[in-house]
């Protein structure tokens, strides 16, 4: 399977607009944003929980990140309620579920091998000091090959985006205006190497998540 495959592209997706497609499993359900592979597959997708649902344990081979964006994730190290962003590298392994039901970003098989940080944090938390230009940002996680970032824009403040490396863009709240069309609340842009656009935050100001320098080199699972 493959969904947005060609890395080369721009890429913007209206979430809301995507149909909900079943996992394997009873009550869980996703929007793919990009995909390569079937079950076991480098994927950016929107994953809906339905009260009560769980996954069987697994083992994250390629690592795995997520935001919680609804509800209340769940497994056996602990719950994490909406604005959760959690890391869990190559090797780890859980059972998820969710009791309340929950809507999560997930990023699947995008680790580098030495990237072994695991953790979770609550992006409300994060203190995000003086803003430049009308954006205020701080870095949540870094390595060589990635940064991701959580960002709070002012009303109507205008950035250029751009990175050697590509960038990701998820909105949490709030609305982007972009060349590609209005980007309001859980909607994604993916720009690939080189590529740049220019942003305007909307009448509300936006609450966004940013990956950075990440797709220089795109791992697909054997």
């Amino acid at each position: 399977m493959e969904v947005n495959a060609d890395f080369s592209k721009v890429v913007a997706v209206s979430t809301a607009e995507l149909d909900w497609v079943p996992s394997p499993m009873k009550g869980v359900d996703r929007r793919m944003l990009d995909r390569i592979g079937d079950e076991v597959a480098r994927a950016t997708s929107i994953v809906r929980y339905a009260p009560g649902s769980e996954f069987p344990e697994h083992t994250h081979s390629g690592g795995e990140e997520f935001i919680v964006l609804e509800g209340v994730f769940q497994d056996e190290h602990g719950d994490y309620p909406a604005g959760t962003y959690i890391r869990n590298p190559i090797g780890t392994h859980h059972v998820p579920r969710s009791e309340p039901g929950c809507t999560i970003f997930v990023k699947l098989w995008q680790f580098a091998p030495d990237d072994t940080k695991q953790f979770s944090v609550d992006l409300g938390a994060l203190d995000f000091g003086d803003p430049k230009d009308g954006v205020a940002s701080t870095v949540i996680h870094s390595v060589p090959g990635e940064t991701v970032a959580a960002e709070l824009w002012d009303v109507g403040a205008v950035q250029s985006v751009s990175d050697p490396d590509g960038v990701e863009i998820l909105v949490l709240d709030g609305s982007l205006q972009s060349p590609e069309g209005e980007l309001r609340k859980h909607d994604w842009l993916r720009l690939p190497r080189g590529a740049s656009t220019q942003l305007t935050a909307g009448p509300d100001g936006a609450f966004v998540w940013r990956k950075s320098g990440h797709l220089g080199s795109i791992t697909i699972p054997r």
